[in-house]
């Protein structure tokens, strides 16, 4: 039922936040920069629909604006039947941005350096792609149709995208040239690794697990020093080789924090127990509880 009324109503107020809407155009902005000014002129691609996109306008010098509408024409379609009308909205003014943005602004080409233009149009356009994503919409549908084609190939996103993308960069080898698709390569990891970057920020939400003898003053040293929320699962601790039957209960405590926080909350726990087990995993998103304000795009 939650997800019928995400799917079948707008919320106008979120398309209309000017905060939303500036992250849109100045996403858009950067990509049209990174575009015009580094990849386009030197027929260097970004994976996903950009790729596309600057590929088909080189094979067949299509009108690049044109190309960024019609392609992501499905790719808007899937983005409302999977995550939401409001989400499809915001995709298309900023899909339309972009193809003005490339259409009427005129950005003189910056470098013909291949390393440079791998290294900063990458940087750029990733840039602009995650500023975008803050703003509620997206410019590159390669991640929606992953999702949408999951459940009928049985690959995760991450493989569906890189068999994308592949196809894109031996289609660029062929008609570009070995060099300049291995650069494209170069180019798409470092768009990758800056929406990553721009989503979500410096303060990435890390997992953290303590399992220590003094499990009580860990405890303490995180809820009442250092004003952290924590999770207590029960468990036991030894099974170690050479006296698998010696175990003990302990405490397992868990806290999410920062990536800036890790390094002051080991040396903190290893100063109340030396032998303390520890360890961190990364988190796509944390909501609720006692966690360090993340800005959003809302």
């Amino acid at each position: 039922m939650s997800r019928k009324i995400k799917t079948d109503r707008v919320d106008w107020k979120h398309v209309l936040n000017l905060k939303n809407f500036l992250h849109l155009v100045f996403g858009t902005g950067l990509a049209v920069l990174s575009m015009k000014g580094f990849m386009i002129p030197n027929k260097f691609l970004d994976g996903g629909i950009t790729g596309i996109s600057i590929l088909l306008h080189e094979i067949f010098h299509v009108n690049i604006s044109l190309l960024v509408i019609v392609l992501n024409v499905l790719f808007i379609y899937l983005g409302y039947r999977r995550i939401g009308k409001t989400f499809a909205v915001q995709t298309t003014i900023a899909v339309f941005l972009l193809a003005l943005g490339l259409l009427f602004i005129q950005v003189p080409t910056f470098t013909n350096d291949k390393l440079l233009i791998a290294t900063f149009g990458g940087f750029l356009i990733g840039a602009g792609v995650g500023v975008v994503i803050r703003g509620g919409g997206v410019i590159d549908g390669s991640e929606v149709v992953a999702v949408f084609t999951r459940r009928r190939t049985g690959l995760s996103n991450s493989e569906i995208i890189m068999m994308f993308n592949t196809v894109i960069f031996f289609i660029a080898a062929i008609q570009f040239g070995l060099e300049t698709a291995m650069y494209s390569v170069i180019t798409y990891f470092t768009a990758t690794r800056a929406t990553n970057y721009v989503v979500d920020g410096i303060e990435e939400f890390t997992a953290m697990h303590i399992i220590s003898g003094k499990h009580d003053e860990v405890k303490s040293l995180l809820v009442n020093d250092m004003g952290k929320g924590i999770t207590v699962y029960k468990g036991e601790r030894g099974y170690l080789p050479g006296s698998f039957d010696i175990k003990t209960d302990a405490d397992i405590i868990v806290t999410i924090v920062t990536r800036l926080e890790i390094k002051q909350i080991q040396d903190a726990v290893s100063l109340i127990d030396p032998k303390a087990f520890m360890y961190v995993y990364g988190i796509k998103e944390a909501s609720g509880g006692i966690l360090k304000p993340k800005a959003h795009a809302s």
